[in-house]
């Protein structure tokens, strides 16, 4: 039953997600469009809900609880993003908005994006470690709580590698590739005058024809 509510909230959300951004950008509806996109938080409420109800009714506790919380949580810390990401997109295709910037690839600027989202699973651990403790607590002594500590274990196991991961972008920062400063070097000049950028980065052609 759990696991079916998981499978059913994450269909839900996609759903409520490309509904929103239709009506937003294509039926030109932005208030339908938000009411829609601001349904995606009951689909986590539902999924609580139904959780607490297996509990009550007796229930043993199992990795399946832990999934539901762990989905919440992960849904918390990091559903916003991809729902920004995804309007983002959607604005630039069918609202006539500007592309949405890249995230940075190189050096200390992509150490502190990476940095960014690894709080977001920060929040999305301690989403689902409030609401795994809050199971431990419901059920007490009357079942086996031993899987839903298991859990909260392994959701900052994963945190923990997580920020690990994070920190090597800090410790040995990805380094941009040789000719890239030149290519936005250009891209600047052309952006400010086209005409002159063969002056400018490339010398100009013609200079060495006058020579002849």
């Amino acid at each position: 039953m759990i696991v079916t509510m998981i499978v059913v909230c994450e269909v839900g959300f996609w759903v409520l997600l490309a509904a929103g951004l239709t009506a937003r950008y294509l039926l030109r509806m932005p208030r339908l469009g938000a009411a829609l996109l601001l349904c995606e938080p009951l689909l986590e409420v539902l999924l609580l809900v139904v959780s607490a109800i297996d509990l009550k009714n007796g229930a043993e506790p199992s990795w399946r609880h832990g999934l539901a919380a762990i989905y919440i949580g992960y849904t918390v810390g990091h559903g916003h993003r991809t729902v920004k990401w995804l309007d983002g997109h959607a604005a630039h295709r069918f609202g006539g908005a500007p592309p949405p910037p890249k995230p940075p690839r190189y050096g200390m600027a992509r150490a502190r994006h990476e940095g960014q989202i690894w709080l977001g699973t920060v929040v999305a651990g301690s989403v689902a470690s409030a609401l795994l403790l809050a199971a431990v607590w419901y059920v007490g002594d009357a079942g086996d709580v031993s899987k839903l500590e298991a859990s909260i274990a392994g959701v900052w196991r994963a945190v923990g590698i997580h920020g690990l991961i994070v920190l090597s972008y800090t410790v040995w920062p990805k380094r941009e590739p040789e000719g890239a400063t030149g290519e936005k070097e250009r891209s600047a000049v052309a952006a400010r005058d086209p005409e002159h950028v063969p002056d400018l980065l490339v010398g100009h052609p013609g200079q060495d024809e006058k020579k002849v």
